[in-house]
């Protein structure tokens, strides 16, 4: 069984956790003025910053989202790495220096730092909030996925504990326990995932005879002469007819399986095997066509699944492989990689549908399979479109996101600045290139979960043994809990250090500054908890790729503007930020992708519904909060 908690696992998840906190603790005697609260008394060493840079970025996107998209989709996942480390540039030779000289505590000091503008703090605060909330989504919503397996909870479980421990660590010691939380985890992440990306390599690429041409559950299955009716037509490939299991998630506690008749064809809706947990008892039940079935406590899970179809000259393992041997072999294989369908059965009812594919190794290692990234061989305008504007908003949102911009304020000078963003590339660019071989090793290892996505790296460990998979998800654990305790040091300074205090003119002593900072923390916590049990099945990487849209399109115009325009005014500042923030997430909201995923319509009704052409706003609020900024500082520009 996939899902399922042991003794090993618990005691080195708690052992992270006693740890982490402990630290805090520890930490935050330290941190009792503002200075120290919100930026670690700018005395943290730039090495240790640089790593904490890597810790602070590397987020559940980066190890659980991008690892599961490459697990998935192949290559059109470690897009995403590549975009991700390209925005590394911009932050190296725009931001890094000139930041640390102009700000104090907050983004927004650093943009009002020649304007003493009301206006643009409040702009500035407002747009860290946005940018830090949707950015805290995937993080929590990757959270419920890893302590689900981990300790057997619920999703909502899970991100209620990371939600708790995170809010205890910001409270604590603020920027110092931050700090060295992101310095911790990015340091064993970097680490252990070279340690896991070399056991890939030394067991090989190898064919799974258990799982080939068997069932893929446990669970009993109503035969095909039982069957009535015609579905839909899912799995056309010759080498799949009369073979492949489904299973169809409805929600909550009730799963569906059906199976698929010798065409590929989905069976008729009255053939069914539902199974029900009572939330009373956790005894299952399941029933076929409503009447009860002999179904033993527990066989309901998914057995797992991920394994080549077939390697070259017909051998069926190869041993092992060196780095660029793996994906040499890996392009002359046919990988069996699962997919999903969404069947509307009703305006209230619908059903998804995981099913098996076959698909060559060449096509895995070459961009477009996943659907963002269709643009890339489609000959169809908006969807190149639609690519473009997503790479240009990961390029320019590195550079953009607040808890980003923030561990600039930790070292003590700008060149302190400059050495611990080179340390973090450094760090981050070995990272990425481990979770192409990560997401690889997932799609091959016989241990994906097709339902879960975001699962994929800690399975991928499960199959080497409990103990991997136990420190692999507890690394990912603190993962998590290093990007989420740095964007709410981000959206706490933003509201009590800018709006509180600089806008609304509240006189705070040194103590109190704190007090509030606290306070507001764990407010955006509670927030926070709320989001991530809401947004449980959307991909984490995928949500990430917005959250960039947003930061690139609010803050980079500003920063970039001001570093290099003399003629750049406080309301050119203020508007461009309040333009690039509106019309980006208006855009992402209004879009095809906001319809089916977020607001729950079908596919045909979220195209029909959707008010802009494509999902990713960058390419088109980018540069419209560039133009907003240029045309109002003309038009406010003081005559000499």
């Amino acid at each position: 069984m996939i899902h399922e908690a042991s003794f090993i696992t618990v005691a080195v998840f708690g052992l992270f956790v006693a740890a982490v906190l402990g630290l805090s603790f520890y930490l935050g005697r330290k941190a009792k003025s503002a200075k120290g609260y919100y930026a670690a008394h700018g005395g943290v060493h730039w090495f240790v910053n640089g790593v904490a840079f890597a810790g602070d970025y590397l987020s559940a996107a980066s190890f659980l989202g991008i690892c599961g998209m490459i697990a998935f989709y192949g290559y059109d996942g470690f897009l995403y790495s590549i975009g991700f480390l390209a925005g590394w540039v911009v932050a190296l030779f725009v931001v890094a220096e000139p930041l640390r000289r102009l700000g104090k505590y907050t983004f927004a000091d650093a943009l009002d730092s020649q304007f003493n503008s009301r206006g643009i703090k409040m702009a500035a605060a407002i747009a860290t909030l946005v940018v830090s909330i949707f950015y805290l989504i995937p993080q929590m919503s990757g959270a419920g996925a890893l302590v689900k397996p981990l300790l057997g909870f619920p999703h909502a479980v899970g991100v209620i504990i990371v939600g708790v421990v995170v809010v205890t660590i910001v409270v604590t010691a603020g920027m110092v326990s931050t700090t060295w939380v992101q310095f911790i985890k990015g340091s064993l992440l970097v680490v252990f995932c070279a340690l896991l990306t070399i056991a890939i390599l030394a067991r090989g690429l190898t064919i799974e005879p258990a799982v080939d041409g068997k069932p893929v559950h446990k669970m009993p299955i109503l035969s095909a002469t039982e069957a009535v009716g015609n579905g839909k037509v899912l799995a056309e490939n010759e080498a799949w007819k009369g073979k492949p299991y489904v299973r169809i998630d409805r929600g909550g506690s009730v799963e569906i399986w059906r199976k698929l008749d010798a065409e590929g064809t989905l069976l008729g809706k009255a053939q069914y095997l539902s199974v029900v947990t009572d939330p009373q008892s956790g005894k299952t039940m399941a029933f076929a066509n409503g009447k009860p079935h002999g179904l033993g406590e527990g066989e309901a899970d998914l057995h797992p699944v991920g394994y080549l179809y077939k390697l070259p000259g017909g051998v069926k393992e190869t041993g092992s492989v060196g780095p660029l041997e793996y994906f040499k072999i890996l392009q002359d294989s046919e990988v069996v990689l699962w997919s999903n369908e969404k069947i509307e059965e009703s305006n209230t009812v619908s059903t998804t549908v995981y099913f098996p594919r076959i698909v060559k190794g060449q096509d895995i290692l070459s961009p477009g399979s996943h659907p963002t990234f269709k643009g890339v061989r489609s000959d169809d305008f908006i969807k190149k479109l639609d690519f473009l504007s997503l790479m240009l908003a990961l390029f320019c949102g590195t550079a953009s996101l607040p808890h980003i911009l923030i561990r600039y304020y930790t070292v003590k000078d700008q060149a302190s600045a400059r050495k611990s963003t080179v340390v973090g590339i450094a760090a981050i660019g070995f990272f990425y290139i481990l979770t192409l071989y990560l997401g690889l090793g997932a799609m091959t290892s016989g241990t994906l979960d097709p339902t879960i996505t975001n699962m994929a790296a800690p399975l991928l460990a499960k199959s080497f043994g409990a103990l991997p998979f136990a420190i692999i998800s507890a690394i990912a654990f603190t993962t998590v809990l290093g990007t989420v305790s740095g964007l709410i040091m981000a959206a706490s300074g933003a509201v009590a250090h800018d709006i509180m205090e600089n806008v609304m003119k509240i006189k705070f002593t040194d103590e109190g500054k704190v007090r509030a900072g606290k306070a507001v923390a764990v407010v955006v916590g509670v927030i926070a908890i709320l989001l991530g049990i809401a947004f449980e099945k959307l991909n984490v990487g995928f949500l990430v790729g917005w959250a960039f849209n947003i930061a690139a399109s609010a803050n980079l115009p500003a920063i970039v503007m001001l570093l290099f325009w003399k003629g750049t005014t406080k309301q050119g500042i203020t508007w461009s930020i309040i333009v690039g923030m509106v019309s980006s997430l208006g855009w992402i909201l209004l879009s095809e992708q906001a319809f089916k995923n977020v607001y729950g319509y079908s596919s045909a009704d979220a195209a029909a519904s959707a008010v802009v052409p494509f999902s990713q706003p960058g390419i088109v609020t980018i540069p419209l909060a560039f133009i907003v900024l240029v045309l109002v500082s003309l038009m406010t520009k003081k005559k000499a």
